[in-house]
């Protein structure tokens, strides 16, 4: 048995004594078996030599290989240990985070293989030539540092060439890890492999990983999606983010994609795209909850039973009056405090913060600062609500002005 780590460097040589260089990759076959084919030795000129395994006489100190040696050209679905596998990022289904191969174990029973992959701290040193420091803080700080193995059975290698690989094994637990962290081990893949990985999901939580996305990869998404993929995609994910998705695309694929929506879903999104003229009306979303001010605590709370399951911002309740205007606000905490038959009226908050479509981004982050809420309602001239702007809506423009993105 042994280690990438152990192998990397050494020194080739003939059985004569010639120095023909230093292994620098092990190239092997990208299959269940995935058995080793080639040596790849970097000489003095730099150069780079493709050597076949079957010349390697012994492995010591030096690796020896025959005298008279033959290059050996490249093969189909081949891939290498140093470029394709180590240090790349992998799924831990078990754990339920995200760890990287920081060494490949190598078998020679009964020919040379890569057998499994190494994810834990005894890796890294072990490439650092300090193996002693994880049995140092063992013995001493009593630290869990143990060895980690995963086998190349239990390796789910979608497309290994890019890094991108997952365990086989109990796949359920993948909905377990966040969408934020799913999305960024996303984006360091294809597109086309990208789209292999969300249908391990269930339509919603898929939903929610391509929110978490960069618009440049959403767009790119979208754009290699079915047209009826996308539009499924684009109903689910909240209308102001559909928006950008939209307008990010090309006219006719938008328009593609719009037209396969529900009719309530088109409308919806037509209605906010209308407002994109204005830095306001880009980050406005319609996703917000509206009870006139006569009914009870009791009929709200089924109100947001029925219409919310698929809101991911719920902070405010808005109270609009017969004509539609904004009269009051309350807070579902406010709301779960009241007796069943309380109407709305009574415990509503009266003259809400509120801002407008010429309202600068500036002084609605202000507002939502100063007076410590999480969303702040769009109102038009006759006072009627057009949607609201949340602390989450503004995030991205709050990080750009203190230069963090």
């Amino acid at each position: 048995m042994y280690y990438f780590s152990e192998l990397y460097r050494r020194k080739v040589e003939t059985e004569g004594g010639y120095y023909v260089g230093r292994l620098v990759d092990i190239v092997f076959l990208q299959e269940d078996t995935p058995k080793i084919t080639r040596i790849l030795v970097q000489n003095g000129q730099k150069n780079i030599l493709s050597i076949p395994l079957s010349a390697v006489r012994k492995i010591n100190h030096e690796i020896t290989i025959n005298k008279s040696f033959n290059f050996s050209p490249a093969l189909p679905n081949e891939i290498t240990i140093a470029k394709h596998l180590l240090d790349k990022q992998i799924i831990d289904l078990i754990g339920n985070k995200i760890v990287r191969v920081n060494d490949v174990l190598i078998q020679n029973n009964p020919f040379f293989y890569v057998s499994g992959i190494d994810i834990s701290l005894r890796g890294i040193a072990r490439r650092l030539g300090v193996c002693f420091i994880p049995d140092f803080l063992n013995n001493f700080f009593k630290l869990n540092l143990a060895l980690k193995l995963l086998s190349w059975g239990d390796i789910q290698n979608l497309e290994l060439a890019t890094g991108f690989v997952k365990l086989r094994k109990r796949e359920e637990k993948l909905s377990r890890l966040r969408t934020e962290d799913l999305a960024d081990y996303l984006e360091k893949t294809n597109i086309k492999n990208a789209g292999k990985f969300l249908k391990s999901f269930d339509d919603k939580k898929a939903a929610e990983i391509i929110a978490d996305l960069n618009l440049n990869y959403q767009s790119a998404l979208f754009m290699d999606f079915k047209p009826e993929t996308a539009s499924k995609f684009l109903s689910l994910i909240d209308p102001d983010e559909a928006v950008d998705v939209l307008y990010a695309l090309p006219f006719k694929r938008r328009e593609q994609i719009i037209s396969l929506l529900s009719e309530e879903k088109r409308q919806e999104l037509e209605y906010l795209m209308s407002f994109t003229t204005t830095p306001v009306g880009n980050l406005m979303t319609s996703q917000y909850l509206a009870v006139s001010s006569n009914q009870t605590a009791k009929d709200v709370i089924g109100k947001i039973k029925r219409d919310t399951v698929d809101y991911s911002f719920l902070a405010a309740i808005y109270v609009l009056n017969d004509e539609k205007q904004l009269v009051g606000v309350f807070s579902p905490h406010e709301l779960l405090l009241q007796n069943p038959e309380t109407p709305v009226f009574k415990f509503m908050i009266q003259n809400p913060i509120v801002a407008h479509l010429s309202t600068p981004v500036e002084i609605i982050v202000k507002k939502l600062l100063k007076y410590r809420i999480s969303s702040i309602p769009i109102v038009g001239k006759n006072k009627k609500m057009l949607g609201i702007v949340t602390i989450d809506d503004i995030s991205d423009f709050v990080l750009n002005h203190v230069g963090w993105l």
